[in-house]
């Protein structure tokens, strides 16, 4: 090979490596004057300010009502409001709730700092509550506190109240259907009884009055 052809082949390998790109140059290069490329950094999507200050808390464990959350929590921040699902009949905790502060950074160092927590053999379950999906009735009557049925109570007006005249024999009626039935049942089972006879079965029909015409 002659001096011609060793300046030729050199060159050609000079002109193809001006046309290639060079290594680590592409889109996410930016050519600098008198410079190699540099790497653009791609700027990371900022996470959304929290704005969340309604916590959920699920796995409450017995006896960890409303006075001790309010105790317990306010060790974090200011407790605004919190409610603890109840059974409407019997009163009994649902064994979850929710708790609300004044200042979202402090609901979220709450959930970050409370959830898993082991609390009388329980692992409390936080999390927080997008404000768009806070239920709008959720803090309703919270202020009285909870309030349980007395069916009881209800029981007793509904039976005591004053019987028209229909309800009264339909009740009679009743009473002695029943009394039959107890009556069948002892003869069934042999049992030589002879059961007393109702007071009050027997109702007087109502008299009518007929005035005279004048």
């Amino acid at each position: 090979m002659g001096l011609r052809e060793k300046k030729r082949n050199q060159r050609r390998v000079l002109a193809r490596r001006t046309a290639a790109p060079r290594s680590g140059e592409g889109k996410d290069f930016l050519p600098l004057e008198g410079g190699p490329g540099k790497r653009l950094r791609k700027e990371e999507p900022e996470e959304p300010e929290n704005t969340a200050t309604v916590l959920y808390i699920g796995h409450i464990p017995h006896g960890f009502y409303e006075d001790q959350m309010q105790a317990f929590f306010q060790q974090f921040g200011t407790v605004k409001r919190l409610r603890i699902a109840r059974n409407r009949k019997t009163g009994k905790s649902k064994h979850y709730g929710f708790i609300e502060f004044e200042n979202p950074e402090v609901s979220q160092v709450v959930a970050n700092e409370m959830n898993n927590y082991l609390l009388f053999e329980h692992t409390l379950r936080v999390a927080l509550v997008p404000p768009e999906k806070v239920h709008p009735k959720l803090w309703k009557g919270v202020r009285r506190g909870f309030v349980p049925i007395d069916r009881v109570a209800i029981e007793r007006k509904k039976h005591n109240k004053d019987k028209t005249i229909e309800e009264h024999k339909k009740m009679v009626e009743g009473i002695v259907k029943r009394d039959e039935k107890r009556r069948k049942r002892i003869k069934a089972a042999g049992i030589d009884y002879e059961c007393p006879a109702l007071v009050g079965s027997i109702q007087p029909s109502a008299k009518k009055i007929k005035f005279g015409e004048d």
